[in-house]
């Protein structure tokens, strides 16, 4: 079985620039590029956040999501990272799709045009009923956590 993602481009956009693309046989992410409309791009500044435009928007499948993700080799050599990874892009949502990158590193980071800045994941998603109890089952764990299992 094959998903099919359905794209259009923004007004403005560079669609010479191409759609989201695996780069290795096996990748579970596809790469995201900053789309800028100018084709100037930003410099993003020691601790800011700006929201990058990819140009793009995308229709999922019902019962997926796309999970945005970040690149590692961004975080490791530049310290660029998102505040909300993984975001998620439920499957009725049709409006621009744009990444939220911040520079945790110290330097200043430029994000150009076509700069591959995140990576998407299609994930099943999984809706369940919610109950209130009056009370829960017991396990061996229990209420342990923040640190409770070990180092």
């Amino acid at each position: 079985m094959t998903l099919v993602v359905q794209f259009v481009w923004d007004d403005g956009a560079d669609t010479t620039l191409g759609l989201p693309s695996y780069e290795t046989a096996e990748a579970a992410g596809a790469d995201l590029r900053a789309n800028f409309t100018d084709q100037d791009g930003i410099e993003l500044q020691t601790g800011a956040r700006a929201l990058i435009p990819t140009g793009l928007r995308m229709a999922i499948p019902a019962g997926f999501e796309v999970q945005i993700r970040p690149r590692s080799g961004l975080a490791l050599k530049h310290g660029i990272g998102m505040v909300n990874a993984p975001g998620t892009i439920d499957s009725d949502y049709r409006g621009p799709v744009g990444v939220i990158l911040v520079n945790m590193g110290d330097q200043p980071f430029s994000v150009t045009h076509g700069m591959r800045i995140a990576q998407m994941v299609i994930a099943p998603v999984v809706q369940a009923q919610f109950a209130m109890v009056d009370v829960l089952d017991d396990t061996a764990r229990g209420s342990g956590g923040f640190g409770s299992t070990g180092t």
